[in-house]
């Protein structure tokens, strides 16, 4: 461990939801507990123009917060991107710790980072959450290389992200770390039979769980494809959970076509914190059927929940995942292989040895191994 430092995080926190808000208050709470720390955090986010959803406000009674946070920032007000400045070099911290995932960031983060740096005392550390959003463009990229160009060092959860940064920005220092565990959203567990009570859920039909926003890239429409071939072997229940960011009537036309409406159960919303940990812990296996992806904080929480996953091998998912001992990893865009590997699980038994390969893998992916590597990162 290194001596004590002062740090600034400039990023999301509650009222604003989502994984990232979420990261970045636990990011906030475990390094303050070896460290001098302070959250500058938004104000507002988006304009809701360019929101997909209704709104980005979380609607969780039991929402993650950290007593400490400063609200100040205001994605669209350049004043109050002056103010954090302001604020952060009255600070005078060792790092700057800037959460990063999307390009609309570029003006603001861009603009912070460049003028937070007192003469080269402070160090800029970009945490890369993507580096290059899944759908992405010319422009995007050129403000990604804009904003990160701006940073001292970088942290990535993904082999894939390393190596779309060391193209981006050649010769960089980029350090990598496991995503961290994601549990403390949810909550203390649950058993199995408790959570299928409070859901409602039948306690003796398999359940597979497709868990967060719903956006094409995710995939949902190859495990609804993987459905004929699960449900000829055995009766499952499929639970889509999760806000749909675009046309759901291409799902449940797809659902429809393929005769699979008795099998699937669709929560179309934004799911609160304290229903999280209710839906894994009723899951018997957790499905990421995902086209493209860097890394997911859904494996985090699955495996927090210790419930197996199905994922795709794209990103550094078949980094997280260990196939056939903490869940399976499948070629993506392949339905039939989701569908083998569904029977595999329930075919051989495997939910007790995956279960107790989960709980020895999670000190890979503890907040104080997280805190390690970005100590590292500022103290090289």
């Amino acid at each position: 461990m290194t001596g004590r430092l002062k740090i600034a995080i400039v990023g999301p926190a509650h009222p604003f939801r989502g994984g990232i808000a979420h990261h970045t208050t636990l990011l906030f709470r475990h390094l303050r507990e070896r460290h001098a720390v302070r959250h500058f955090a938004f104000l507002r986010q988006y304009p809701l123009w360019i929101y997909p959803a209704a709104t980005d406000r979380d609607p969780s009674a039991t929402p993650l917060v950290e007593p400490g946070v400063e609200h100040v920032l205001d994605s669209m007000n350049p004043l109050t991107w002056l103010r954090v400045v302001h604020r952060v070099r009255h600070f005078a911290p060792d790092a700057v710790i800037i959460p990063w995932w999307v390009a609309f960031w570029a003006p603001q983060m861009a603009t912070i980072s460049r003028l937070s740096r007192r003469g080269g005392r402070t160090r800029i550390v970009y945490l890369c959450h993507n580096v290059v959003e899944h759908e992405s463009s010319g422009l995007r990229r050129f403000a990604t290389r804009l904003a990160l160009g701006s940073g001292d060092c970088f942290i990535v959860h993904s082999n894939e992200d390393r190596d779309n940064l060391e193209r981006l920005l050649p010769g960089r220092p980029i350090f990598r770390a496991e995503l961290p565990s994601l549990g403390e959203v949810a909550g203390n567990r649950c058993s199995r039979e408790e959570a299928r009570a409070r859901l409602n859920l039948d306690p003796a039909t398999p359940t597979l769980l497709f868990f967060g926003f719903v956006r094409p890239y995710k995939g949902l429409k190859h495990v609804l494809q993987a459905m004929p071939n699960i449900l000829a072997k055995r009766n499952v229940r499929l639970l889509v959970a999760g806000e749909f960011w675009h046309d759901r009537h291409e799902y449940l036309d797809l659902i429809s076509r393929l005769g699979i409406e008795h099998a699937v159960t669709i929560v179309d919303r934004y799911v609160p914190n304290e229903e999280v940990r209710d839906l894994f812990a009723a899951a018997d296996l957790v499905v990421q059927p995902y086209e493209t992806a860097t890394q997911s904080g859904v494996t985090q929480i699955a495996f927090d929940a210790r419930r197996p996953v199905v994922v795709t091998s794209v990103g550094g998912l078949p980094e997280t995942v260990r196939h056939g001992v903490t869940g399976y990893v499948v070629p993506p865009f392949d339905h039939q292989a989701i569908a083998d590997a569904v029977a595999d699980f329930f075919d051989r038994d495997r939910a007790e040895s995956m279960e107790s390969a989960i709980e020895a893998d999670l000190v890979r992916f503890s907040w104080p191994s997280y805190i390690d590597a970005i100590e590292r990162a500022i103290t090289p």
